[in-house]
């Protein structure tokens, strides 16, 4: 049986001597904390995704919380989301008070529809959680018109950096609060971080206190402009979440090499898809997984609903490890989780269907095209030895 020299994670960042000097650069200028660095990559990711304004804060997670705080939710309140997600998306509204209620998936695309939602739609629903899964943009525009009038919709886009809706315009210009990560193995990777697209100039205005205290300026205001650090005054109650200048150096450099990395995970992606389609035909692929809408933060493949193998996704994720391959899984269903063990679990047909079956494999900018070829051979031939019936 095969097995690699060396480990693949899953998704490893690309950093080159540019993100290093950049570094660098701001460690020279004595300024490390949020300052001018953070408020030029807030602008050129502004521009990036077509959009009017983008807040940025230390997580996505961060970002959801504060998507939900700004809308007034909190106890008594019920906020939507796929159970198929990372747990932050459904944590952010225990942290407010309010009830988390999982809706299905649709189990081609693994994201949510308006069907899946409307099923889930009470008179104590105020907020939809929308996850654009591993890279795929999920219908945000017939989502939200089936919301009912006060109900607020939030893109979860932690996957969806690049990611475009169907009509070709980028995730993020819906018009709704749009929640990015920059967490290490991300499309944009700066350590930790995330940011909020925010349309409203006040509102925006209201994200940028709320980041750092609740204050009416930060510390690059008050260097900059002494006159400020006269009178900071504490609006409201305000959180410690705010980016620095050291990861909004490294994310300038990452955003200007945006196509560089979409090149090359496309080219992965598709290695993957002609490969696995020849050698094992019986597995599944997410939808449009090799289109130029979909970011591919994730390749994510379905094994059969039939026993073709004697071994479980379990099993075969185990083997891939000890061969040196970084598979994962995305995601071990939130309702599942002792956390939420009493919330309601009717109704999610697919996403039971799915989440057993599914496997991500490795898909990162790091990666070679090449590397796509030996995963889709070590992986077929663990699945042939244990084939049930050869």
């Amino acid at each position: 049986m095969k097995k690699r020299k060396e480990f693949l994670p899953f998704g490893k960042p690309d950093f080159s001597s540019a993100e290093m000097e950049a570094v660098n650069r701001v460690l020279r200028s004595g300024w490390v904390g949020m300052g001018p660095e953070t408020l030029a990559f807030e602008k050129e990711l502004a521009r990036f995704l077509e959009v009017p304004r983008v807040v940025t804060v230390n997580s996505c997670t961060s970002a959801l919380f504060l998507s939900l705080l700004v809308n007034g939710i909190g106890p008594g309140d019920e906020v939507i989301c796929p159970s198929l997600t990372w747990c932050s998306t459904a944590n952010v509204a225990l942290y407010l008070g309010a009830r988390v209620v999982f809706c299905d998936v649709d189990p081609v695309t693994l994201c949510v529809t308006p069907e899946t939602v409307r099923a889930k739609l009470t008179e104590r629903t105020r907020a939809v959680m929308v996850v654009h899964m591993g890279g795929l943009a999920a219908d945000v525009e017939e989502i939200r018109a089936i919301l009912p009038k006060g109900v607020i919709l939030v893109e979860d886009a932690a996957h969806a950096l690049g990611s475009r809706y169907t009509d070709g315009n980028p995730v993020g210009t819906a018009g709704n609060l749009t929640c990015y990560s920059f967490y290490a193995n991300k499309n944009l990777s700066t350590g930790e971080g995330g940011a909020v697209v925010v349309e409203d100039p006040e509102l925006a205005e209201r994200f940028v206190s709320l980041r750092l205290h609740g204050l009416s300026n930060d510390a690059w205001k008050r260097f900059s402009h002494p006159s400020t650090a006269l009178t900071p005054a504490l609006r409201e109650l305000g959180y410690k979440m705010n980016y620095t200048d050291l990861q909004a150096a490294i994310g300038r450099v990452q955003l200007r090499r945006q196509p560089e990395f979409s090149q090359t995970r496309m080219e992965i992606a598709q290695r993957y898809k002609k490969g696995l389609e020849q050698a094992l035909p019986e597995l599944e692929l997410q939808a449009g997984v090799t289109d130029p809408s979909h970011a591919r933060h994730l390749f994510l493949v379905l094994l059969p609903r039939e026993r073709y193998f004697s071994l479980s996704r379990n099993d075969i994720l185990l083997a891939l490890r000890e061969r040196n391959i970084g598979a994962s899984i995305h995601y071990p269903p939130l309702h599942r989780m002792p956390l939420y063990a009493a919330s309601d679990s009717s109704g999610l047909r697919n996403t039971e269907d799915v989440c057993d079956r599914l496997l991500t494999l490795p898909i990162s900018a790091s990666m070679r095209p090449e590397d796509a070829d030996e995963v889709v051979g070590v992986l077929a031939d663990l699945l042939q030895e244990s084939r049930v019936n050869r």
